[in-house]
């Protein structure tokens, strides 16, 4: 029977780490606090809902741009040296939001030079983020522990990135309160600048490139035997877009966030000797559970506190992208783990994008709209829980390397 060596208890107190982790989490918190603010300013500009979708969308699928080019610029440039260059892309990205919500370029470029535009800095900041994370995550954060470390090292900057989902979001609510929608993208341009400052001040020796390396491969970017891994993992995430597509409160992803923590709790506590299937299963039920509980409050007026929903599904996510975690890590093989890890990132973000393109497209015509969607939701949640426990468990099984 596999054992979970879920690595709850970090030990990982050197600097290198936790400079790492903390750009990672601001990238990651630069690129949600885009969920709120990006839909209501295209709006405000004219766009439609499916041209919102687009530009929402289209951020996911410009995440693989350059992950074919990642391991040969990591061989032959230090690599610390090609992360800061996707995050000074994502620097320029936002500055090029800012410039854009000026009313006079606005009015200079015209509506049509204005879409490509958006277009184009969409699909480069999904691009360098991209990049960013496969380097960071995949690479970086590697580099920085002893080998005994790293499948703690994973776990922990995973779970940075998780807590964005909630933070970034939640930041850019209270900032709007405070500052122009204009303002926001410098805001979030100073987060990424900060990131690139912590990678500064770390040093990375260089090594030597090895022999024979192809421009183009999928070394640091797909596990081709993950696939099927890969795209559960991606009709799981879809819930996730699908959920932050519609407008949410402060309180909505404070207790997202509060689900996250208990969801830490229930790894060390109640999952830590528990049936290895028990972790996906369990997750599923409880974001099943929010979703009913949303659709009947939305439908009926039930008096259930609006507080419960978002903690159940932060906690239902946060135990299941745990435990997706560390499936792609033990299906991979000797030097295959960062490449484990960019797989795993691009299926979560590739879902959640997948899911706001849905959202936006589809589900954004009034209180019909909205009920449709908790409903899709609950489906798409259930069908999840069957393809898990009736192939994608038993497929891991017979797959594992570790």
């Amino acid at each position: 029977m596999d054992t979970q060596n879920t690595p709850v208890h970090v030990r990982l107190w050197h600097k290198d780490f936790w400079f790492l982790s903390i750009a990672n989490l601001l990238l990651c918190m630069s690129v949600y606090m885009m969920v709120p603010v990006l839909p209501s300013w295209l709006y405000s500009i004219g766009f439609s809902h499916f041209g919102v979708a687009a530009v929402m969308g289209v951020f996911g699928l410009s995440m693989l741009l350059f992950g074919p080019f990642c391991n040969y610029w990591v061989q032959h440039y230090r690599r610390n040296h090609v992360c800061r260059m996707a995050i000074i892309l994502m620097l320029v990205s936002y500055i090029g939001f800012y410039t854009l919500g000026q009313s006079s370029v606005a009015v200079f470029f015209g509506a049509d030079t204005m879409l490509a535009i958006i277009w184009g800095l969409r699909i480069i900041l999904g691009a360098a983020f991209g990049l960013s994370q496969m380097v960071l995550c995949s690479t970086l954060i590697i580099d920085s522990c002893e080998s005994f470390q790293r499948t703690e090292a994973n776990y922990a900057v995973a779970w940075f990135g998780r807590f964005a989902l909630s933070l970034g979001p939640l930041s850019a609510l209270v900032c709007q309160q405070l500052i122009t929608t204009e303002t926001m993208f410098l805001v979030m341009g100073a987060f990424s600048f900060v990131a690139i400052l912590l990678i500064q001040m770390i040093g990375f020796p260089f090594r030597a490139p090895e022999e024979n390396q192809r421009v183009v491969s999928l070394d640091r970017f797909f596990l081709p035997e993950s696939w099927p891994l890969f795209l559960h993992l991606m009709l799981m995430t879809v819930i996730v877009g699908l959920l932050l597509s519609v407008p949410h409160n402060v309180a909505f992803y404070s207790m997202i966030m509060v689900g996250f923590f208990f969801a830490l709790l229930a790894e060390k506590f109640v999952f830590a000797d528990a049936d290895l299937k028990s972790e996906v299963i369990s997750g599923l039920i409880l974001v099943g559970v929010s979703f009913f509980m949303m659709h009947r409050m939305f439908v009926s007026g039930t008096p259930l506190s609006e507080l419960v929903p978002p903690v159940l599904f932060g906690l239902g996510i946060g135990v299941i992208g745990s435990r997706f975690l560390l499936f792609f890590i033990k299906l991979s093989r000797h030097c295959q783990r960062g490449t484990s890890q960019s797989s795993f990132l691009l299926a979560w973000e590739l879902g959640v994008c997948l899911g706001l393109y849905v959202g936006y497209a589809l589900f954004q015509t009034g209180p019909t709209g909205l009920r449709t969607l908790y409903q899709v939701g609950l489906v798409l949640t259930l069908a999840n829980l069957l393809i898990y426990h009736l192939l994608t468990h038993r497929w891991y099984l017979n797959h594992k390397n570790r």
